[in-house]
């Protein structure tokens, strides 16, 4: 009897052994059929992507020789790499009305030390939306004060947060003081008690903006008491405000300033060239108005504003839209992004709409792709992974029957590091639940 348990004991053992070591090994899948757009190179009518796993192992225009596991027909399709969002709330936020799915905010105006990833609800109904329509990724941040916190480069597709999460931290985000002055006379002001003169408002901005430049110098000099302390000192108390700013002002990852108007911008570029700090605007509803010097800098501009009104009356109508063609006429990178808040998380899933109205005011349909996808993962540090498809770089992409800046394109399938992910999200379930829904008789 004993000898039968031990059998049977050796058989489970064996099976459960030759089960792990199968699923251990990574499948190897040929993508034939589909238009492959590489983005950083040619496009390929029909290509062919060999994968394993997680892995693109080729990209090619004949289909390669190496024994594969299986084939996944994609005939007709326009392949792309999945889309990269640079800023969002995804998330972070889900009911405006209801408090309790409002985490987007922190209180205080300097939390450097707050990591807006570790809060993101996995569960979030806004983000199968967001993935429905090509987006693979998105950069979660912080918001509320001047320096609101760190950010974190999620995949939209995870059980956990811990899962999902793929870089963090990526950026440190500054949301740049106001410059605009309210020239109203106080006779006409809507609280009277409340009005400030000119000159009072003008006195504010510049104690807001030196509050910032005297934080950054605190920060500066905890960052060199910590790399060279004193002799014979002891060591000093670590401050976890001051050590989340450590690799940000050694340079090793980037600032994103947030700022929309043109004296912002400037304001923003003099104190990062004076400080000599890497750094990227984000809004950019006036960044077009400096394209030479952001150009000169080489910083990029996620741009968010492609469908804002005209900000000054003696603007043109489409001045907004065509903002991301003129910055790259100047030579500017430009990531596109739809900006934060509830409202742009549940509009999200729109972001390639705001690629391709730049193309018909004259931006280059490759540059466009290139904003959406390329650029996002250069700037956030994971152009080694994402962005493009090129062998080495990770199985993310998607699957359309058309081009992705045309309108009437659907994406039909995606693959998120490998694993081919749901299309399915509420917007669909309610479609065919109302499809179907009786039609009372006449």
């Amino acid at each position: 009897m004993s000898a039968i348990k031990s059998a049977a004991t050796f058989l489970c053992a064996l099976l459960a052994g030759v089960l792990s070591t199968a699923a251990a090994t990574p499948e190897t899948v040929l993508f034939s059929g589909a238009t492959v757009h590489t983005v950083s190179g040619e496009t390929l009518a029909p290509g062919f992507v060999l994968t394993r796993g997680p892995k693109i192992l080729s990209v090619t225009k004949t289909a390669p020789a190496e024994k594969t596991d299986r084939s996944v027909d994609l005939k007709g399709l326009h392949l792309f790499p999945g889309i990269i969002l640079p800023t969002s709330s995804l998330g972070l936020t889900e009911i405006p009305a209801v408090r309790a799915t409002q985490d987007t905010t922190e209180t205080g105006s300097y939390t450097p030390d707050v990591r807006a990833w570790l809060a993101v609800n996995p569960d979030s109904e806004l983000l199968p939306v967001a993935r429905a329509n090509g987006i693979t990724h998105a950069l979660v941040l912080p918001q509320g004060g001047v320096v609101s916190g760190q950010s974190g480069l999620v995949s939209l597709s995870g059980w956990t947060t811990e899962e999902m999460t793929i870089k963090a931290p990526v950026a440190l985000h500054v949301f740049w003081p106001a410059m605009h002055l309210n020239v109203t006379p106080k006779e006409f002001a809507r609280s009277n008690s409340k009005a400030k003169s000119p000159e009072d408002q003008a006195k504010e901005r510049t104690k807001r903006i030196k509050e910032l430049d005297d934080f950054f110098t605190e920060a500066e000099a905890y960052t060199k008491g910590q790399s060279a302390p004193a002799k014979d000192a002891k060591p000093a108390a670590k401050v976890p405000a001051w050590e989340a700013m450590l690799p940000f002002v050694r340079g090793e990852l980037p600032l994103i300033v947030h700022a929309d108007d043109v004296r912002q911008i400037k304001a923003a570029l003099v104190w990062a060239e004076q400080r000599k700090y890497k750094i990227v605007i984000a809004g950019g509803q006036d960044a077009w108005r400096v394209a030479g010097e952001l150009a000169a800098q080489k910083v990029p501009v996620v741009y968010e504003a492609t469908f804002d009104q005209p900000t000054r009356d003696t603007d043109s109508y489409d001045a907004q839209f065509k903002g991301a063609t003129l910055l790259h006429k100047a030579g500017v990178k430009v990531l596109f992004s739809m900006g934060l808040g509830s409202m742009s998380a549940a509009f999200a899933r729109n972001v390639p709409y705001s690629a391709a109205q730049s193309v018909a005011l004259g931006l280059p349909e490759a540059e466009a792709v290139k904003g959406l996808t390329l650029y996002p993962a250069q700037v956030l540090g994971v152009a080694d992974r994402l962005g493009s498809l090129e062998a080495g770089k990770e199985t993310t992409f998607i699957a359309c029957d058309g081009h992705i800046l045309d309108l009437r394109a659907n994406v039909k399938r995606m693959w998120i590091a490998g694993r081919e992910v749901s299309l399915d999200s509420r917007h669909t379930r309610l479609y065919e639940k109302y499809q179907s829904r009786p039609v009372p008789a006449k």
